[in-house]
């Protein structure tokens, strides 16, 4: 993995109303994301994932062709390419013992992803690299010690003494994770800035299609590859700092008796997943009472009032969460438009979903208070009530 395709708004924003961020609540200070060279258009998905992996079953073409049309996604890149495979052609073989293989094409390319969207992001923040106090470095894609956070640090030459945090194997909600933890940190360590990045492939998952496990082509319709970045900090400097989101309040619940409705196993041929049909349920089950809660800090009580970052999971989460609360259908566009453009991109995909809200709130009217979201394993809620600057 040498070649990166880093994508973000580099200007900084300004609004028509600038909201005063509340003294010492962390905010975010900038945000940047990267993606493999590798871009794959839906359409074009099937064709190449049957190809690669030698597989002469129709059904189980048909059945992906019908999931590729269902998860709405349009674009994916991927780490995964012709010249991996070529080297690698075990990967593509049923029941090889792969896991070697795997994690060296992961743990650098999560690493590279990572670096690519921290700079962009720095770039953005406009202070010097040296002023990042912490790091916290949050993937489901690689395995080794030392992890990537200490990698990533190196690459961007951060200071010897940067204190940094580990988040692994967390899934979907990780991104939001990430976020409590740096909010935690910036708040508690006056003048403190976290650079808070998250990356994720999924060849620790790529294998051939088998109708004993019907999740793995949900996975090949549904999830893509990339890398985000943001800076973390409380108390903006004023003419050096322009904070657009602030961390207000942050919680996180697990539902008892949910641990195996998403598995995640790691074995000598990667990592498998099963996902139970309930999920999308479970998540609408208990959804409102948690929302309200995070809502109750700052006296809200019409979801339709808030702006809503969620991590788009799949259409069928957001489908619930959007008639269980009765949203209006522009509430979770930003969420749909990430989905489309990228597919589930695991703990990156709520600071797409983010990025495409900062352009949003710049709106004349928009809303100040609202929620960012994101589920995973556990059955694992992360939820966090933020304030538009």
């Amino acid at each position: 993995m040498s070649q990166i395709k880093n994508t973000s708004v580099t200007k900084q924003y300004s609004s028509p109303t600038r909201r005063t961020p509340t003294p010492g609540k962390a905010t975010i200070l900038a945000i940047g994301k990267a993606f493999p060279r590798q871009l794959v258009p839906q359409e074009r998905l099937v064709e190449g994932y049957i190809r690669d992996t030698k597989c002469n079953d129709l059904v189980i073409k048909e059945k992906l062709e019908r999931l590729c049309k269902t998860t709405t996604v349009k674009t994916r890149y991927t780490v995964m390419s012709k010249e991996i495979l070529e080297e690698y052609p075990e990967l593509a073989t049923e029941g090889s013992p792969t896991i070697k293989q795997r994690l060296e094409i992961t743990n650098p390319a999560v690493v590279e992803m990572a670096k690519e969207a921290s700079i962009i992001c720095l770039k953005e923040w406009g202070r010097p690299t040296e002023d990042i106090t912490h790091i916290v470095y949050v993937s489901s894609s690689e395995i080794r010690l030392p992890g990537g956070d200490l990698y990533l640090a190196s690459e961007l030459s951060l200071r010897n003494d940067v204190g940094r945090v580990m988040l692994y194997f967390l899934g979907c909600y990780g991104g939001v994770t990430g976020l409590r933890v740096a909010k935690d940190i910036a708040e508690n360590n006056p003048g403190s800035r976290v650079l808070l990045t998250t990356s994720e492939t999924t060849i620790l998952g790529f294998r051939p299609p088998s109708k004993d496990r019907p999740y793995d082509l949900v996975g090949a319709a549904l999830f893509g590859d990339g890398a985000a970045a943001v800076i973390v900090g409380a108390d903006p400097i004023p003419e050096k700092e322009t904070p657009f989101m602030e961390l207000n309040y942050a919680i996180q619940q697990f539902l008892p008796g949910t641990h195996n409705v998403i598995d995640g196993r790691l074995s000598e041929e990667g990592i498998n997943f099963k996902l139970g049909r309930d999920l999308p349920q479970k998540i609408e089950d208990n959804i409102e009472e948690f929302c309200k809660k995070l809502m109750a800090k700052a006296g809200l009580k019409e979801y339709n009032d808030l702006f809503w970052a969620v991590h788009p999971g799949g259409p069928a989460i957001l489908n619930r969460l959007e008639s269980t609360l009765n949203l209006k259908d522009c509430k979770l566009e930003c969420s749909r438009r990430a989905l489309v453009d990228f597919g589930n991109v695991s703990s990156n995909t709520i600071f797409y979903v983010m990025e495409y809200m900062r352009e949003e709130l710049k709106k004349e009217n928009g809303e100040e208070w609202g929620l960012a979201l994101a589920f995973g394993p556990g059955i694992t809620f992360e939820g966090i009530l933020v304030r538009s600057l």
